[in-house]
């Protein structure tokens, strides 16, 4: 029998990341690991994926080795369709053209809701984050996913501050709020994937990452999760997956 394969955190984010991608979308990715899956997507079995960046480019193609270090470099355009403003490619979001936006941030609360801003009470914080960027124009116009670390800290019953809204305070709260699309489609993290319950909107378990226990997702969550009936596993991370984001990142400056 073979050894299993050694990997890193955020490759296997990358790897599960990508899976939840479709030939055809409109990705809207910043740097690190949502280009990583989005790339990584477009190289196995997704060739049509669009990839948009915040600073204009639109139908990016990484060349190995060139992961931009920001969405603003010039190795973002290379080879790429068009290059337009920032108020541009936020305008295709409005215009419902962007399929899948992803998403960061310092703490996930049980609806999908993301905090970026800061730490603490907002009348004195115990700390500053960098804040929104286009974070809030992705999650209110399109369907995102999230791809974290799963701490306890990050996963907490209530954020401290909606930067990003998911689905809110749950059931239609969104919808009656003003934001007729869009939401958190999925969670990514290293001990598995989650979507959200239908009615109630609330986080759902759907399948345990390679060698992660059910406990242990449960032990580093800050709410009370709720589980799919049939909760699966998903599938290991391949070679193939593995070698096209090595050659991508080569010096392991986004994947160590």
């Amino acid at each position: 029998m073979s050894e299993p394969l050694s990997y890193t955190a955020t490759e296997l984010l990358a790897v599960l990341s990508a899976r939840e991608l479709k030939n055809g979308q409109v990705i809207f990715a910043g740097v690190g690991t949502p280009l990583l899956a989005a790339t990584l997507a477009q190289r196995l079995g997704c060739p049509e994926i669009t990839i948009l960046f915040e600073g204009g480019v639109i139908g990016a193609y990484i060349e190995d080795g060139r992961l931009p270090p920001s969405a603003n470099d010039q190795r973002c355009a290379k080879l790429a369709n068009a290059v337009l403003g920032s108020s541009e490619v936020m305008l295709l979001m409005q215009r419902g053209y962007v399929d899948i936006g992803f998403l960061g941030g310092a703490q996930i609360d049980a609806y999908g809701n993301l905090n970026s801003s800061f730490i603490g009470d907002w009348h004195e914080p115990k700390t500053r984050l960098p804040g929104s960027g286009g974070a809030n124009d992705i999650s209110s116009l399109t369907d995102f996913i999230v791809s974290i670390r799963h701490e306890k800290r990050r996963f907490v019953e209530k954020v401290d501050f909606i930067t990003s809204p998911g689905h809110v305070a749950g059931g239609t709260s969104r919808r009656t709020g003003g934001l007729l699309r869009g939401g958190c489609r999925r969670v990514v993290t290293d001990l598995g994937v989650f979507g959200f319950d239908e009615t109630t909107r609330r986080m759902k378990l759907l399948a345990l990452s390679p060698g992660a226990t059910l406990e242990q997702v449960r032990d580093n969550t800050g709410f009370d999760l709720l589980v799919a009936d049939q909760l699966a596993t998903t599938a290991l991370v391949t070679a193939q997956e593995l070698a096209v984001l090595r050659k991508l990142d080569p010096q392991r400056i986004f994947t160590a």
